[in-house]
């Protein structure tokens, strides 16, 4: 974990005694800590005692009251390679769950873009509430990692689940990410993402509702795990920076395929991820078509190349070609087939069926279908957490190859 920057969120439970020997122990792996703390948290151990053993000022409110000194939370989500929210109450757990962002940590929270981890902490009756169990199940479905609380004698001096995990355990379950997260190192992997365009005039096309959105979470994914993407995107309103990954922008099918073309000889992975528009006009016009009173235009449509269809006619022993198919009927049939056509290796499915799947949603639900007849359906997560699903796949598909 040497030099991974990480937010440490400290809720105001008893449990947080624990955490001046959670910062000595991340201190020790070589990362870097910030310590947010709740006002409450403040109670239970001193800001003092942590920003002494985290070499850093510790952040509690949105500004310093003696010198007006601003701390961002937007720049802070930023800095981070994980956030810990440790011990997390019941308070914190449910203003995590529903965005009640009413002090330095929830705001922070809510303006991460890295994994967060949280580690409740709360007396037995609490965390076996109904409020308490939902708004887990809620963070789980944001991508949250959690963290469950051990079992034991409690501060109410009753015996149950709800003690804080152990610093050494919280260490341990960190290693184990970051070490998941280097699984693609010295990897280079080719992704297509967003619409095509394809031009009636200059000022007219012909494209569909596609956002990029899941393209996008794919590539950072990948990047994230060591990966080297080339991302091949289409017209979206979409960025990403990260050092591992380079953007090659494109308006058409036929452009995305001379991409894709020219990057795949040298990818060991290619996740066809763009919704390629299946026609083009036949002729584009040089400017713009007037609208006439007498009858509209016609239009002749030709066919776009298949560019999944290409790569796996060219896939080399080794490599990994994944396709995507969103259907809207005869969806395991279709999908099935489009696999023995492309010559691909697996093909992640959606459905226009399922509510908060398909274009332009913040979630995605798939199914993944294999080239040899297995079906892997997942549940609706966001798609960052399907990115890792996805990317979870291909590593394992990796191994047995």
């Amino acid at each position: 974990m040497t030099g991974k920057h990480i937010i440490l969120g400290v809720s105001g439970g008893i449990a947080a005694y624990k955490i001046a020997t959670l910062v000595r122990l991340l201190i020790k792996a070589g990362t870097e800590v910030q310590v947010v703390m709740t006002p409450n948290a403040k109670e239970f151990i001193t800001p003092l005692t942590l920003s002494t053993l985290s070499r850093k000022p510790v952040i509690s409110e949105f500004f310093t009251r003696n010198t007006g000194e601003w701390h961002s939370h937007v720049d802070l989500g930023l800095w981070a390679d994980v956030m810990v929210v440790a011990p997390a109450t019941a308070s914190t757990i449910g203003k995590m769950a529903h965005g009640i962002a009413d002090n330095m940590l929830i705001t922070t929270y809510l303006s991460a873009k890295c994994p967060v981890f949280v580690a409740p902490a709360m007396d037995l009756d609490m965390m076996a509430h109904p409020s308490t169990t939902a708004n887990i199940a809620l963070l789980r479905s944001y991508g949250c990692h959690i963290i469950e609380p051990a079992t034991g004698e409690l501060a109410s001096h009753l015996v149950g689940k709800g003690r804080m995990e152990e610093p050494e355990n919280i260490v341990k379950a960190l290693q184990d990410f970051f070490a998941t997260r280097a699984d693609l190192a010295g990897k280079k992997v080719l992704i297509t993402a967003g619409p095509t365009h394809e031009k009636i005039d200059p000022v007219r096309f012909i494209g569909n509702y596609s956002s990029g959105k899941m393209g996008y979470a794919l590539a950072q994914e990948a990047a994230d795990r060591g990966a080297q993407v080339t991302l091949v995107s289409g017209p979206v309103a979409l960025s990403i920076k990260h050092p591992n990954v380079n953007v090659v922008n494109v308006e058409s099918a036929t452009e995305m395929l001379n991409a894709c073309t020219e990057h795949f000889a040298d990818s060991d992975i290619a996740i066809m991820c763009a919704a390629v528009a299946d026609y083009a006009p036949e002729e584009c016009a040089e400017s713009k078509i007037k609208r006439e009173k007498s009858k509209a235009p016609t239009l002749k449509l030709k066919k776009n190349p298949d560019i999944a269809a290409t790569l796996g006619k060219n896939k080399k022993r080794g490599q990994i070609l994944a396709g995507f198919a969103l259907e809207t009927d005869n969806e395991i049939v279709n999908a099935t087939d489009k696999i023995r056509r492309k010559n691909l290796d697996f093909i992640v499915l959606n459905s226009l069926r399922d509510p908060g799947a398909g274009f332009r949603t913040d979630t995605n639900k798939i199914t993944i279908l294999d080239a040899i007849g297995k079906v892997y359906p997942y549940p609706l997560k966001p798609k960052s957490g399907v990115a890792n699903d996805i990317i979870n796949y291909i590593v394992n598909i990796r191994r047995i190859k």
